[in-house]
């Protein structure tokens, strides 16, 4: 069960205390490093996975500083919710996010490709391009996602994200208090948990305006091989035949769940749909798989697919129909990008 909110906002105080410790015990960490580094494949990893936890655990001070500012300057939280102190926080995420990316990608020399000759709806100056924006996306792990996000949020895209996404993840301070502040829906577990999503989830459609994006993610979790089989057997005990025959064909995503992505375009008939895939950083959930599989040298492959409002049907049964065979689609772009993929350090030339 996750904390309460009063028991969760300790981790502040501590976060800070745990990077005061890091820097005055730095000279002893890299020594422990550079041995451990020694006898583990790759070049360096434990010095690299090292100096990104520091950034990372500076971000999260200096995010949970800033949520402290501006909390005093609005009138000790009287005024969070007004547009001025809305994008203010979304300003914080943005800048922490480009801080926490550019990191990764030079500590362990990550490249990210836009495949294909889709487009991008949020590039300036393509048309119709300010208008407001669901997002549907394949469920790859939390290093996919916050690529994602990020994309979502650089400066040539600027979009505000309204995100779905799993209670247990108010445990990282950061997203715990500067989510909760904007436009965002946790995930609950529980009896009637995905009625009260859907309902949060068309309330978060319906304020859309031409710069936000909602964000979904339609599987509700990470691929792997059990959960896959799970989803299948979930859908042949309800008697859905069709949608059984259908996961069954999909070899490396899970089946869509309609539910949400029903509720959001249904309030929101305005909005374009833009459908995400993006592969390389699937196989990292946890600090364990990081430890094993750190990425290094590795091309992140990224494809965008626009569909426009005119031509998003409406109605449950035209829009669960129209969900799966975009979600054939996505399966069909991760299996032949990862059996494409060139080996670590080769690859096409960044589109980004």
């Amino acid at each position: 069960m996750l904390p309460p909110r009063g028991v969760r906002r300790v981790t502040g105080p501590l976060l800070l205390g745990v990077l005061v410790a890091a820097v005055v015990l730095l000279p002893v960490l890299v020594v422990v490093a550079v041995v451990v580094s020694v006898w583990l494949p790759g070049r360096w990893r434990a010095l690299r996975l090292l100096a990104f936890a520091l950034v990372y655990l500076a971000l999260e001070v200096t995010a949970q500083v800033a949520a402290a500012a501006l909390w005093l300057l609005s009138g000790c939280g009287r005024r969070l919710g007004t547009p001025a102190f809305q994008a203010a926080h979304y300003t914080v995420l943005r800048l922490v996010l480009d801080a926490l990316m550019r990191a990764a990608r030079r500590l362990f020399a990550l490249r990210l490709v836009t495949d294909g000759e889709s487009w991008s709806p949020l590039d300036d100056g393509v048309p119709g391009s300010t208008n407001a924006m669901v997002v549907l996306s394949r469920h790859a792990g939390p290093g996919d996602s916050l690529l994602l996000v990020h994309t979502l949020m650089d400066r040539d895209h600027l979009r505000r994200p309204r995100i779905v996404l799993k209670d247990v993840l108010q445990l990282d301070p950061l997203i715990d208090v500067h989510l909760n502040r904007l436009p965002n829906h946790f995930v609950s577990a529980g009896p009637g948990a995905g009625d009260r999503s859907e309902a949060a989830i068309a309330e978060l459609a319906r304020g859309l305006g031409e710069e936000d994006a909602l964000l979904l993610f339609p599987e509700g979790a990470n691929f792997t091989p059990q959960r896959r089989v799970r989803a299948i057997q979930r859908l042949r005990d309800r008697g859905l035949g069709s949608a059984v025959r259908r996961a069954e064909a999909m070899r490396r995503v899970l089946p869509p769940r309609p539910g949400g992505v029903v509720a959001a375009l249904t309030a929101a008939p305005h909005a374009d749909v833009v459908f995400v895939a993006h592969t390389g950083l699937e196989h990292l959930s946890t600090v364990g798989d990081l430890w094993r599989g750190l990425p290094m040298d590795k091309t992140l492959h990224l494809r965008w697919w626009f569909v426009p409002a005119a031509e998003v049907p409406r109605g449950e049964a035209q829009l669960t129909e129209w969900l799966y065979r975009w979600w054939a689609t996505i399966d069909a772009w991760v299996t032949t990008t990862s059996v494409a993929s060139p080996p670590a350090g080769g690859g096409p030339t960044a589109a980004r």
